[in-house]
């Protein structure tokens, strides 16, 4: 059997693979803070016997688009945007889970008082961020978490916001869609990055750019089905001038 089989099969399995990434980043396309993934692929020579003339594609991790989202204003308190590059950090599983990172800022405070991305406690530069009975809070533009209570004159603080700024080259994603370093390691605090309260920031998932890359990716399938049957074609002419 010709090898350009393997070129074929691969090629259509890459395309299924990069179709159900465009499908991920189109359905996260109005959630906050999610970076979009692009796929990647590159080429390696199939050996077979003399002339090493064909090919077939070899899937590579998944890198995640650095791209900022656009930021919207919602006036509330717990509502924070990353302000130029960083991510904030949270706690996998569980307060004392290995860190991993993200842009969005939608933050809630449970009924013990800890600051929460969803499941996922929020990190401070001294551990998961637990906040006292207060009146008011507010965070600063630095990630200083203060609050006010009782007949108290100044805001007092509690924790400042853990803000990294990794290289984004180094990030992927986990199964629950946050970033985390390939190696595993956590990056060190970045007090320069800076947030906005009251803001929170989009998906930096383009509708049309997804929607284009589909629709090429489709012609793409069709034209490795159209190489699969010409291989095809090509045996069955080898296996006749093999009879005869």
């Amino acid at each position: 059997m010709d090898a350009l089989i393997y070129t074929v099969m691969s090629g259509a399995e890459r395309i299924q693979r990069a179709q159900a990434v465009h499908a991920n980043n189109l359905a996260n396309l109005e959630t906050a803070g999610f970076r979009a993934n692009l796929e990647q692929a590159s080429a390696a020579q199939v050996k077979g016997y003399g002339y090493d003339g064909r090919h077939l594609a070899q899937a590579r991790s998944d890198v995640v688009s650095a791209r900022a989202g656009g930021q919207r204003d919602t006036g509330r308190d717990l509502d924070l945007a990353i302000q130029g590059e960083g991510l904030f950090a949270v706690a996998q599983d569980g307060p004392d889970g290995p860190e991993a990172y993200t842009r969005s800022g939608n933050f809630t405070v449970d009924a013990q008082g800890q600051l929460r991305l969803g499941r996922h406690a929020v990190l401070g530069e001294g551990g998961p961020i637990v906040l006292p009975p207060h009146d008011k809070l507010e965070i600063l533009a630095d990630g200083t978490v203060a609050i006010l209570t009782g007949n108290q004159a100044e805001l007092q603080a509690v924790d400042r916001l853990k803000r990294v700024r990794p290289d984004f080259a180094e990030m992927t994603k986990n199964e629950a869609g946050l970033l985390v370093t390939r190696d595993g390691s956590a990056p060190a605090s970045d007090p320069s990055v800076q947030v906005a309260g009251g803001k929170l920031e989009a998906s930096n998932v383009s509708a049309v750019e997804e929607m284009v890359s589909t629709m090429n990716l489709a012609r793409d399938f069709e034209l490795q089905m159209r190489l699969f049957k010409a291989a095809d074609g090509m045996a069955d002419s080898g296996n006749r001038l093999m009879r005869e």
